[in-house]
């Protein structure tokens, strides 16, 4: 059995850098919880890969998760963000432009997922980042398996929700929407997935 001192050596095992502290120090300063980083060393990877050139994530913060996807990308790809707070966004782009991302490298749209998502094209993206309401994960699957192309991923953070996933005692509208979510994915048969306990927990499917 993995013990605390394991996951902890496992989340820290790929260290980061000052331009991924700085997104982290402007995350704490606006009270954004940013993905953690082992997941985020897990979103860099995954994007490389599957050779990503166009993703797109609900819930932009102050750009951890997507300086993360953003290195892991194919040079020219694109990273589309969306983000209900527009001062959110706004440092975003002070963190990916001082990590030496080009402007026309990501795509920032203020709004809401469900608003934003349906105008986005179908089978348009090699990954699909959600993080966003928890709420309204399995409406964001739905949207997602329109958006990934065949054999694109879709990842969705807080899989596990601060333990209270696997409590079965505990029934608030969060956890059983990531519950719902993660027992759909399990039984969807055009999907291949994978449960990590990375930070918060990190559920990645792919198109099959």
């Amino acid at each position: 059995m993995t013990t605390a001192a394991s996951l902890a050596y496992a989340e820290d095992y790929n260290p980061e850098d000052d331009h991924l502290a700085a997104a982290r120090g402007r995350a704490e300063e606006v009270g954004v919880s940013p993905i953690g980083s082992g997941g985020g060393a897990a979103l860099t990877f995954l994007a490389s890969a599957i050779n990503a050139k166009s993703i797109v994530e609900i819930g932009t913060g102050t750009g951890v998760s997507g300086l993360c996807l953003l290195r892991g990308m194919q040079p020219d790809g694109v990273l589309t963000s969306v983000d209900l707070e527009a001062e959110n966004q706004r440092l975003a782009r002070e963190t990916f432009s001082e990590a030496g991302f080009a402007p026309q490298r990501f795509r920032l749209i203020a709004g809401a997922g469900l608003e934003v998502m349906p105008r986005l094209t179908d089978a348009g993206y090699d990954l699909v980042f959600l993080d966003g309401d928890k709420v309204e994960y399995g409406e964001y699957l739905d949207q997602a398996l329109r958006l990934a192309r065949p054999g694109g991923v879709i990842v969705f953070d807080n899989a596990l929700w601060h333990d209270r996933v696997a409590d079965p005692a505990q029934r608030d509208p969060e956890t059983t929407a990531i519950r719902d979510l993660l027992q759909r994915v399990a039984n969807d048969e055009n999907l291949r997935s994978v449960l990590l306990p990375l930070g918060d927990g990190l559920l990645a499917a792919q198109l099959i």
